[in-house]
């Protein structure tokens, strides 16, 4: 497999200071760096796929009759609670 290398990346010399000095032993600054790449390209794909599955769960339930909009759910909320409050402030 080739490899490839990425930008140059320039950061504060008290941010590089801060990653070096939390290096493992035997621990490169690069090895840092690819492995904190890694992470985040997994994480983004993970957000990817929820998001993916969201919208199409949204879709289902749009097709079967079964969607509640935000604007439905925030009515609805603020119904129970202006009913909430107005319990509370009557006199007993």
């Amino acid at each position: 497999m080739k490899t490839a290398t990425l930008p140059a990346l320039r950061v504060h010399p008290e941010i590089r200071d801060a990653v070096e000095s939390l290096l493992e032993t035997g621990e490169t600054l690069s090895s840092f760096v690819e492995q904190a790449v890694l992470e985040r390209l997994e994480r983004r794909r993970y957000q990817s796929e929820f998001i993916a599955r969201g919208l199409l769960a949204r879709d289902k339930a749009r097709e079967m009759n079964h969607y509640i909009s935000s604007d439905e759910v925030l009515a609805d909320l603020g119904a129970m609670l202006e009913a909430a409050k107005s319990k509370k402030s009557s006199p007993k």
